[in-house]
């Protein structure tokens, strides 16, 4: 493949900005993608083009090092700019200082052994580059990042991801896509997509590590009799027994119904916590009920 000018490439002018510049490669990404055309040669050369134009366009150091002329399109420095260096720091007296370890560590990969010498390697491929990593954003819904859950993740440039998304994930964790990310340059290894995982709260459940936890709401009588009431889990309702005199704020431990981390098979607890919740209307009953109760069996709740 050979190197043309990455502004050419891109279509963008000497002075163009890095969102113009990313708008640009963007747009020809995902007209070119090899998704789109995948028995069309001639697209995926230009696909090519593109990716190794961002490559040096994209970052700001390499794009310093094009516009300088320290580096060619293809991302290689130039020998020209090797040889103005020896010259400028010749020694005096016209004999020029010896630079070879700074350059030995600088080309490196440049040389290859040959018979116990140093030799010139014609071989491009030492100068490959490992594509750069791509960052991506997916929401799940609460019970999908409980239980698990395959999605299909869209990419900026018109690709797609398969990504199954693991029981047990948690906010903010990122999942590592070996070699789905940018294209690898002169026969370099792909990067890889990092995908976060944002998850979009639920109405009645919160997680704290591997429990979940939810408010239930009781009735008076409830609360006062006690008895048995249905809670909802994750995956099912459950018979959860209070007993006399549950108090609001109780909290009740469901073994097992909490989240489950997929690389032990721990499982986590559902902690309940229960609400007294008092009819919207007092009727005359009630209330001279509690009048004559409270006259008989008062009682102190504690500090207030």
């Amino acid at each position: 493949m050979n190197a043309v000018d990455p502004y050419a490439t891109l279509g963008v002018s000497r002075d163009a900005g890095e969102d113009e510049i990313r708008r640009a490669f963007r747009k020809l990404a995902k007209e070119l993608h090899p998704d789109l055309h995948p028995q069309d040669s001639a697209a995926a050369e230009r696909f090519k083009r593109v990716s190794a134009a961002y490559d040096i366009l994209g970052d700001p150091p390499k794009r310093r090092q094009f516009d300088s002329g320290q580096i060619d399109a293809s991302g290689e420095p130039r020998r020209s700019h090797r040889q103005q260096y020896a010259n400028a720091h010749a020694a005096p007296g016209g004999y020029a200082a010896d630079f070879s370890g700074i350059f030995d560590d600088m080309f490196a990969s440049h040389y290859t052994q040959h018979n116990g010498h140093r030799t010139a390697s014609s071989n491009s491929s030492s100068f490959s580059r490992r594509g750069q990593d791509v960052r991506y954003t997916l929401e799940v819904d609460f019970v999908e990042a409980v239980t698990g859950v395959k999605k299909r993740v869209t990419m900026p440039e018109g690709g797609v991801l398969d990504l199954a998304v693991p029981e047990g994930v948690s906010n903010g964790q990122v999942l590592r896509l070996r070699g789905k990310g940018g294209l690898g340059l002169l026969g370099g290894e792909a990067g890889d997509a990092l995908v976060e995982i944002k998850i979009r709260p639920h109405p009645r459940f919160t997680r704290d590590e591997l429990n979940i936890l939810c408010e239930v709401p009781i009735t008076l009588d409830e609360a006062i009799l006690g008895g048995k009431i249905e809670v909802a889990t994750i995956g099912s309702r459950v018979q959860l027994a209070l007993p006399k005199g549950t108090s609001s704020g109780r909290m009740f431990r469901l073994k097992g119904k909490g989240v489950r981390n997929a690389k032990t098979g721990e499982f986590g607890d559902q902690i309940v916590t229960v609400r007294i919740v008092v009819p919207d209307e007092v009727d005359d009953e009630l209330a001279y009920f509690f009048t004559q109760w409270k006259q008989r069996r008062g009682y102190d709740p504690g500090p207030r």
